[in-house]
């Protein structure tokens, strides 16, 4: 479809701009109403119903011409904040420096944002744009927008698509590229770095030249980021079903290590296991999420933060008792990670439950192997010691034997039981003495 789009436009629209848009016919473009959200449908009729304009943009118009159903879909116009809110009750505005409108439709929200005017915002130091409240049209929002494939616009209004950027010609060339100046565009939003590489895999795109050569120098500037908005984007990154491309792609152009800096600095080390667990991780979370499974941060951050742990576990043994070295290991890391990405307790929490699980597993003489079994994180545990024998870590069996055990009846539980130690000897008890005569007392002066 989009080869056939590109042979009916003018060659000359990869030089669309603002003042003069591209505007692709209902008959020359494949985005059909019956492929977008009823609520999105109700909300641009709604504004339009009460005089403003309103256009369906962003991935939503870019994945319906590449033939793919979109994840969600955003709408922009002319009305501000506070009227969009008037409209629908269920609205709430949220963001500091730039604000936009949530609507709700049950479980589905959309995001409603007012067109984005030329200014001079304020910025930091670094330039990045602290506040972004100034509005304009729908042709300066074009140009305020990231990449040219995200800045595609489609109207009720005859259901057309308006192109101002030449977003239509780099999606039949299957090239990302960044509106305006690279390295001004990435000061203004560092975290645009992160959407250039997390479009490029998800999308099977290549970044185009000029737009890939600020990164890795610019990278640094991620530190900037507040960790609670970094949380958000890693979950992007990762768990879109492109992990292992993204992946890939973050080491290649230095952003990986502004995220996970402990993580980068142990695979330069050149440990095979430590970067085969990885990409085994990534390239399992790609296959959960495209089979409609379900996936925790907490395992991806076990993971991936593991090889540190590890490394320095080996450190500290020689200086203190193995229990103490690994929970002194496991703080150490956490706490250095939690500087660059604020993670939430609530996938902290069982992500050392796996980790603290992992000795715990080898332990399985008597009835502790029945008992671990109905620990509520058995299985993910039970997932990453295979994870680890999947990147090349001997345990032994260890992956296997658990396998076998949650196959068998009881009585191969019980051979399979009887099979392995105990789990180390037991502590003697020592005997009370009871006919041991209790010292006298001291006499006082």
């Amino acid at each position: 479809m989009l080869k056939r789009l590109f042979k009916l436009i003018s060659p000359r629209s990869n030089t669309s701009t603002a003042k003069q848009p591209l505007v692709i016919p209902r008959d020359q473009h494949n985005v059909s109403r019956k492929l977008i959200s009823h609520a999105a449908i109700k909300v641009m009729k709604q504004l339009g119903d009460h005089g403003y304009e309103a256009y369906l943009v962003g991935g939503g118009v870019r994945d319906l011409l590449l033939g793919e159903q979109p994840k969600d879909f955003d709408v922009a116009t002319n009305a501000k904040p506070e009227q969009i809110k008037g409209l629908f009750r269920s609205a709430r505005i949220i963001g500091r420096r730039f604000k936009i409108v949530h609507v709700r439709f049950g479980r589905e929200i959309i995001e409603v944002t007012t067109f984005r005017g030329h200014h001079e915002a304020a910025r930091s130091e670094h330039g990045m744009v602290l506040r972004d409240n100034v509005y304009g049209s729908v042709q300066s929002d074009a140009v305020r927008r990231d990449f040219t494939v995200n800045a595609l616009y489609y109207s009720l209004d005859g259901f057309v698509v308006h192109d101002f950027t030449g977003g239509i010609h780099d999606l039949e060339k299957r090239t990302l590229r960044i509106i305006g100046d690279p390295t001004t565009r990435y000061q203004e939003d560092p975290v645009r770095m992160l959407r250039a590489v997390r479009f490029a895999a998800k999308l099977g795109f290549n970044i185009a030249p000029e737009t890939a050569a600020p990164i890795s120098k610019l990278a640094g500037l991620l530190s900037n980021i507040p960790p609670a908005r970094l949380f958000e984007e890693v979950l992007k990154l990762f768990l879109a079903g492109s992990a292992t491309a993204t992946f890939h792609l973050l080491r290649e152009y230095k952003l990986f290590g502004q995220l996970f800096p402990m993580v980068e600095a142990h695979l330069q080390t050149g440990d095979p296991i430590a970067l085969e667990m990885i990409e085994q991780c990534m390239c399992n979370t790609d296959k959960r999420i495209r089979a409609g499974k379900s996936i925790t941060p907490a395992f991806i951050y076990a993971a991936l933060l593991w090889p540190p742990q590890q490394a320095l576990l080996g450190q500290l043994m020689g200086t203190m008792p193995k229990g103490q070295a690994f929970n002194d290991a496991s703080q150490q890391v956490i706490s250095a990670q939690l500087s660059r990405i604020a993670v939430p307790k609530r996938f902290l929490i069982p992500m050392r439950e796996i980790w603290d699980m992992q000795h715990r597993l080898t332990l399985r003489g008597g009835q502790r192997a029945y008992t671990m079994l109905e620990h509520p994180r058995f299985r993910a545990a039970y997932d990453f010691v295979l994870l680890r024998e999947q990147a090349g870590e001997k345990l032994d069996g260890l992956g296997n034997w658990w396998t076998q055990f949650q196959a068998a009846d009881d009585e191969g539980r019980a051979k399979l039981v009887s099979s392995v130690k105990s789990g180390g000897p037991r502590k003697s008890r020592r005997r009370r003495n009871n006919n041991r005569k209790s010292s006298p007392s001291k006499q006082q002066d």
